[in-house]
């Protein structure tokens, strides 16, 4: 492997310390591949919308979608204005960064000025927008656990300042040098930072509001299945950004990434089946789409640190947690939604403890995990899996009864009964007939009846 992409991996967690005298020229090779990446993790939160708005009832299938959609204005215009100065700063404290670069000020088309310009080949600039499609996405994937339910301008509010005050507190933690940095944990794409951190606010988010009207006294079946497995397509093309743009270059790691990628939800697919197979005696839908997601979710933290064949072995495992937390959440109180704990808390937590385990410092050139010998390693995954869940369950629940302050978190009863679409957008995803035609609008030339021939 060469040096500058040992150097790139270790200034990916450790951040603002130099690994280079002074920062490489930009790359054409490198701005073109976090250019296609950048664009590929955008489209993510579109596939989330349908992923989510295809699991849903028909009368609230907008409104789901909507709630990510939205995420691209709101939260993507935070980072832009605050949230990325106080994540990927190089100032600050080992929590939170400073304001140095709030407003966009000193991030221009050099490649320097990041938390990472000792390594970065990139402009600024990009590496700024690469980041903001991550904060998009996670604050959307908490929309799961509070669908149909949530009053969509106390959503608006809640993942607005959730993105530059939670988010930003464990990128800053994990990618910009801080606290778990400087403690040697390791996440390549997002274990923590994004799927922990969302999986853990969602859960905390669907125990503030309570459980749906209709929880546990009817069936709340998917409306639309393939907008579900089309949702799951365009997330595992988008997820090829979210890794292997992760190594901020076109080299070997970003194109270890790439595969493994591939090879993890592949294999959480098969023993989901299975797991489905020996249990109902059927495969569903539904269940493989879940599956596709949760070996991608698992993946994410280890993708540029492990060989292939342990990246087959860690989607495998991955199945397992996920499955039976989903099996048990469904015969539960908890209105968990679309399950977004079961699939990115439980599979974000697996992820980053196995990252622990099967890292090689022979593959990703910079250290090792527990097949090779480092068991400390496994110990500092888990401590960090550990602050996320705390950092996210706390700032969650204290920001939701901010938002509670303000405006009313929940629909009414009759808003819930009539349907979030409605009540919330004045539109529908799907309308019952053609219209009324506006007979009073029409001039009295067209209603008057012709005279007929021979009269």
């Amino acid at each position: 492997m060469a040096i500058r992409s040992k150097a790139l991996l270790a200034a990916l967690t450790l951040g603002s310390l130099a690994f280079a005298a002074e920062a490489p020229q930009l790359s054409g090779a490198d701005t073109a591949w976090m250019l296609i990446s950048t664009a590929l993790v955008l489209l993510m939160t579109p596939g989330l919308a349908f992923f989510y708005g295809g699991l849903v009832r028909a009368k609230s299938a907008l409104n789901t979608m909507m709630m990510s959609f939205a995420a691209l204005g709101f939260v993507g215009i935070a980072w832009a204005l605050i949230g990325y100065s106080l994540a990927l700063s190089p100032g600050g404290s080992k929590f939170i960064g400073d304001l140095s670069l709030a407003l966009l000020h000193n991030v221009g088309l050099e490649n320097k000025g990041s938390v990472v310009d000792s390594i970065l080949t990139i402009p600024h600039l990009l590496y700024m927008a690469f980041q903001m499609t991550f904060c998009i996405i996670t604050a959307a994937l908490i929309s799961g656990a509070v669908i149909d339910r949530m009053r969509f301008p106390a959503y608006l509010l809640f993942i607005t300042v959730w993105s530059f005050t939670v988010y930003a507190v464990m990128a800053k933690m994990v990618w910009g040098g801080g606290f778990l940095a400087q403690l040697g944990a390791w996440d390549f794409a997002g274990g923590t930072v994004v799927h922990i951190n969302a999986g853990v606010a969602a859960l905390v988010a669907a125990l503030v509001l309570g459980p749906r009207k209709d929880f546990g006294r009817q069936a709340l079946l998917p409306h639309n299945v393939p907008f579900a497995l089309l949702g799951a397509a365009l997330l595992w093309f988008g997820w090829f950004g979210f890794n292997g743009g992760s190594a901020l270059a076109a080299n070997g790691i970003g194109s270890l990434a790439f595969v493994n990628t591939m090879l993890a939800p592949m294999a959480t697919l098969v023993v989901w089946a299975l797991l489905d197979l020996t249990r109902t005696g059927k495969v569903t839908a539904v269940g493989a789409a879940t599956g596709i997601v949760i070996g991608l979710v698992a993946i994410t933290p280890a993708a540029g640190f492990i060989s292939p064949g342990f990246a087959i072995m860690l989607g495998a495992i991955a199945a397992f947690p996920s499955y039976f937390v989903l099996l048990w959440r469904a015969r539960s109180k908890l209105d968990d939604s679309l399950d977004v704990f079961a699939g990115h808390g439980v599979g974000g937590i697996t992820g980053a403890i196995l990252t622990g385990v099967f890292a090689q410092k022979s593959v990703n050139g910079v250290f090792d995990g527990l097949v090779a010998g480092n068991f400390n390693q496994v110990l500092v995954q888990a401590l960090a899996a550990g602050t996320a869940v705390l950092v996210s369950g706390l700032g969650t629940f204290l920001l939701l009864k901010l938002v509670s302050l303000i405006t009313p978190l929940r629909a009414t009863s009759k808003e819930e009964a009539t349907g979030m679409d409605v009540t919330q957008h004045g539109e529908e995803a799907y309308s019952s007939g053609e219209g009324a035609i506006l007979v009073a609008e029409l001039p009295q030339a067209v209603l008057k009846p012709k005279p007929q021939a021979g009269n």
